[in-house]
């Protein structure tokens, strides 16, 4: 059994989904078991809908309808019954006006809200499939075992959650193949709730686990994971095979492909991950794996925009026991996490996300420190296993920036030696990204790892 998760541009359209069923339908043998999203731009659809019921400037019926034209044209084009989705659009009705009856949006309802963008796509999906002679059928994930805890957002599965799927899903008749919602579960008190934006693939992999499937594939509108984001770097090259570690590292630092979390699951049942593209069903795309032989120093470059590096300068902090403890503290307080962090005698800086509100952590920050706050910046991340056995790594980061005048403003690398991350200003970001992917990648790069294989091929016959 695999499990097969497909994203919003996977089943963004008629045609779209008449490639996923012609993927599904080529892999019956392997008995698929499907994960989907919401069709892509109904979430952020939904939680726009959402606020403009609470804010009262537009009548439920027209936000509800606006959902129901986003959807109904793929239903035509699909042949499918016209009704199909009315009692989920009912549904959201009913809740929108009680949003807009209460004035309140809380987290807990914007969950319940968001969470009809699975509930029908997965329909949708399994209608097309059962009309495309595949005895498909739509299931909910929280009817299946998905159960989290109630940090409603960016809820986590409960561990109890594993047995429940493999519990739940032997209750699905022999043949059926499952059409199951991504992104959403529910508290053990029965609370609709979502696993952060993305969290279809973390779905998928928690399926995987608790089911011990033989692989889990990730179907998206790309070839695989790329050794840049080809939208800054038109040349970018897919990347054949990446560790579990690496993968885990692209993910968190920027790469948009495989949300964050979604190896963890598989890595812990050291389940192979593929990494796929709905659009060019032929392809190889990626292999994710616990272990990987390179010849390459670097995997990949990934890289994220919009970051905040705040600085936090005391003199307090020489030889004080507890001060870093102090500071991070304040940092689980406000809910903020850090994706880089660099430290010398007196000073502690850090990356954060601009998405995150940091101006009441600031403000505690100060009273005990000196705060400075850079804006429009941006991280950089070189990703590789082969970075812990190739010197020099750092250096010809530098240099290759050094020579085009970017100047790298911190720096931060891990025991592990995976990655080693930079921060430049935000203006220069395709720049350095393009540079370091020539120098790392380009026609002189590939000559050299041929020259050294060869090399050693040489010694070895000698």
């Amino acid at each position: 059994m695999i499990v097969v998760k497909f994203g919003g541009t996977s089943v963004g359209s008629a045609e779209s989904i008449r490639n996923v069923v012609g993927v599904v339908k080529a892999g019956l043998v392997r008995k698929p078991f499907v994960v989907v999203s919401a069709v892509s731009g109904v979430t952020d659809m939904l939680i726009a809908a959402a606020r403009k019921a609470v804010d009262r400037k537009s009548p439920v019926p027209a936000i509800v309808k606006e959902v129901e034209v986003k959807h109904r044209p793929i239903i035509e084009a699909l042949g499918l019954d016209a009704n199909l989705v009315s009692g989920e659009l009912a549904e959201l009705e009913h809740v929108l006006f009680g949003v807009s009856l209460i004035g309140e949006l809380t987290a807990r309802t914007t969950d319940y809200v968001v969470s009809f963008g699975e509930r029908m796509s997965s329909k949708i999906v399994a209608a097309f499939a059962g009309a495309s002679g595949i005895n498909a059928r739509a299931f909910n994930a929280y009817d299946l075992g998905m159960i989290t805890d109630a940090n409603f957002g960016n809820a986590e599965v409960l561990p109890a959650a594993y047995p429940a799927i493999a519990e739940a899903v032997k209750g699905i008749p022999a043949g059926v193949i499952p059409i199951v919602t991504g992104f959403i579960g529910k508290t053990l008190e029965g609370e609709v709730t979502t696993l952060g934006r993305g969290g279809s693939d973390y779905t998928a992999a928690i399926y995987g686990a608790a089911l011990g499937a033989e692989e889990i594939q990730i179907w998206t509108d790309v070839d695989g994971v790329m050794s840049a984001d080809p939208k800054i770097i038109p040349d970018a090259r897919t990347v054949d095979v990446v560790s579990f570690e690496e993968a885990s590292e692209l993910a968190y630092f920027g790469a948009k492909v495989l949300h964050p979390k979604t190896i963890l699951p598989a890595m812990s049942r050291e389940i192979p991950v593929r990494v796929l593209n709905t659009f060019n069903p032929a392809g190889k795309g990626t292999l994710i794996l616990k272990t990987v032989n390179t010849k390459n120093a670097v995997t990949a470059i990934t890289c994220k925009k919009n970051i905040y590096v705040i600085n936090v300068n005391s003199a307090r902090m020489l030889l004080a026991y507890g001060f870093l403890h102090h500071v991070f503290k304040l940092f689980d307080e406000f809910n903020v996490p850090v994706d880089l962090i660099a430290t010398s005698e007196v000073n502690v800086s850090v990356t954060v996300e601009r998405k995150f509100d940091i101006s009441r952590l600031v403000e505690r920050l100060k009273e005990f420190a000196d705060v400075t706050v850079l804006s429009d910046r941006a991280s950089i991340s070189v990703v590789g296993s082969g970075i812990r056995s190739t010197p020099g790594v750092g250096g010809r980061i530098f240099s290759t920036l050094g020579k085009r005048g970017i100047n790298v403003e911190m720096t931060s690398q891990s025991y592990s030696v995976v990655n080693e991350s930079i921060v430049v200003r935000e203006e220069r970001l395709t720049e350095a990204v393009q540079a370091l992917h020539d120098e790392f990648f380009g026609a002189a790069a590939t000559a050299a790892i041929v020259a050294t294989a060869r090399a050693k091929s040489g010694k070895l016959r000698a």
